[in-house]
């Protein structure tokens, strides 16, 4: 998808331009299950643009990422690697304007996810060491 899309936070003081993916994904990592108060359902964007007075607070929650947040109402609003480059970002799947255009195809940290749900339809599977053994790939890979 290259189109551009629209979204903001909860109080609209942040708002966005990006250009996502395709489709959603879904992280049941219990980092992810606190942050966001339930499961964490994101999409893969590059060229996000936010508004210049947007009052957007970072926190570092490992030596690798950070989690964005509006700093007026607290939305959670992206996931990024620190070493990302400009204006690709991880946003929430709510935060867009049209989350329904997303359907969600892969879960990661399946492993730590809650037994007492589950997603409707067929996903790819990932457990937290096969997603951290493919991210080692693909930094040994640069």
């Amino acid at each position: 998808m290259s189109e551009r899309l629209t979204g903001k936070c909860l109080c609209g003081a942040c708002a966005f331009t990006a250009e996502p993916g395709d489709a959603a994904g879904v992280c049941h990592c219990g980092m992810c299950r606190k942050w966001t108060g339930g499961i964490n359902m994101a999409v893969q964007c590059k060229n996000v643009t936010w508004n210049d007075d947007a009052p957007l607070k970072a926190y570092r929650s490992s030596d690798w990422a950070e989690r964005v947040f509006c700093g007026t109402c607290g939305s959670n609003l992206f996931w990024r690697a620190v070493d990302a480059p400009e204006g690709e970002q991880i946003l929430a799947l709510m935060a867009f304007d049209e989350p329904e255009r997303f359907p969600v195809t892969s879960e990661i940290f399946i492993d730590e996810k809650l037994s007492t749900y589950a997603l409707a339809g067929d996903t790819k599977k990932m457990t937290g060491a096969e997603v951290i053994a493919m991210f080692a790939a693909e930094v040994g890979e640069g």
